[in-house]
């Protein structure tokens, strides 16, 4: 069979499927369901921060000192939290009055009922005793540092500060090393997470028609890696345009975050430059073909949806220690394992979009892609394969006389 008529019928199958997965309601469903995915996130974000911050609320250090210095460590306090960035990093300083016996008020408050102590500071400021809860280390530390902070004050005659400093933000002129390692990161997890996320489709769909016997119909018209091959361009160009939707609405992501975390976007970094989306792209689909690839193979040979739950577990499995292997390439790109995890098949993209990140050299990667695109040949024909022997209990077939046999180039409908 000539190469040209193999692919028109690949086409012709990608096509049927591409059509009957998008032109669905449910299709529609599948495209917004990251923002379901979002939604369970914040609710679960919020009701976290709420228990957490119902705690956090109630929360104090506590100085017991007496009036005249109470001014003057309230000062310090406020120039300590703001130097450190996060004046919520500690609890909120609580200063009370000293009593006859400040041991036994300091204890009194470390009981109290009204608020949660996590430290308390007392005695004077040279030799100060603090008390602290057994999760109070860093609330003790910081009390130390107060009373520190506030005998140097005492002693210069005032906690007003000394000079004024100017700063500048100066921006990074080149990629630094640890924004490519943080792009490496991200790029590797990208790249799994939208093939973890899409993938499975293939398996279910190869099922459902191995259930409903189209599948050998289309076996008995076409030659099975046809079939495979554009079944894989079928689910492909669906997982192709759910990428291409939300990557159109993350691209107007920073016109919208907090100017801060747009900072911090602005860091990150890649080795190759501008062509890196592309690369990124390249590889998702290469990591797509081969993930569902596999897929089709569990979805041919799996009879019931118990067996291919049962069997796309290890797969995910196995995804995962792909992804904890890249990752590791990613942050070590000069290791021996760094070059394992860039040539196993199945690690590959996600490793060679890491290595974009911590590297300008771009002939590595029509090396990678040449041995990807391979891996993905070889997967397809061991899945059709398979099937073949397993489902429909026949052999490779045999090579036969011209017009022996007369193979149907006609849409598959």
């Amino acid at each position: 069979m000539s190469f040209g008529r193999m692919l028109r019928q690949t086409l012709t199958v990608a096509r049927r499927d591409f059509t009957a997965t998008v032109m669905t309601p449910t299709f529609l469903l599948f495209l917004l369901s990251p923002l379901l995915m979002i939604g369970f996130g914040v609710v679960g974000s919020m009701s976290a921060t709420s228990a957490a911050g119902s705690g956090e609320a109630r929360q104090r250090i506590v100085v017991i000192a007496s009036a005249d210095k109470a001014k003057e460590i309230a000062e310090v306090d406020k120039q300590l939290r703001e130097a450190f960035g996060r004046p919520t990093r500690w609890p909120a300083l609580q200063i009370e009055g000293a009593g006859d016996d400040v041991a036994a008020q300091a204890r009194a408050l470390i009981d109290s009922s009204q608020f949660e102590a996590t430290a308390v500071l007392y005695g004077p400021l040279d030799k100060p005793r603090i008390l602290r809860r057994p999760s109070g280390w860093s609330d003790a530390n910081y009390l130390a540092q107060l009373a520190e902070q506030a005998l140097r004050a005492e002693r210069l005659g005032g906690a007003r500060a000394l000079s004024t400093p100017e700063i500048t933000v100066i921006g990074h002129g080149q990629a630094t090393t640890s924004g490519r390692g943080q792009s490496a990161y991200f790029a590797a997890l990208g790249i799994f997470f939208l093939t973890l996320m899409l993938s499975g489709q293939a398996v279910g769909a190869m099922a459902e028609e191995r259930s409903n016997k189209v599948i050998e119909v289309l076996a008995a018209a076409i030659p099975l890696e046809s079939v495979f091959f554009g079944k894989l361009l079928g689910a492909f160009g669906s997982a192709l345009l759910f990428v291409c939707f939300w990557g159109t609405l993350l691209a107007q992501l920073p016109r919208f975050v907090p100017a801060g975390v747009a900072d911090g976007l602005g860091n990150l970094s890649v080795a190759v430059g501008p062509i890196f989306p592309l690369l990124f792209v390249v590889y998702f689909t290469m990591a797509y073909m081969l993930q569902s690839a596999v897929f089709l193979g569990v979805g041919a040979l799996a009879s019931t949806q118990r067996e291919i739950q049962m069997l796309s577990l290890p797969i995910t499995i196995f995804q995962f220690a792909m992804l904890g292997f890249a990752s590791y390439a990613g942050g070590h790109p000069d290791t021996w394992l760094a070059r394992a995890a860039e040539i196993f098949p199945f690690s590959s993209p996600l490793a060679m979009a890491a290595h974009a990140a911590n590297s300008p050299a771009l002939w590595p990667h029509a090396l990678a892609l040449a041995w990807q695109i391979l891996w993905v040949a070889i997967t397809v024909t061991v899945a059709a394969r398979l099937f073949r022997r397993g489902v429909l209990k026949s052999g490779s077939p045999k090579r036969s006389k011209r017009g022996d046999r007369r193979t149907i180039d006609t849409a598959v409908s």
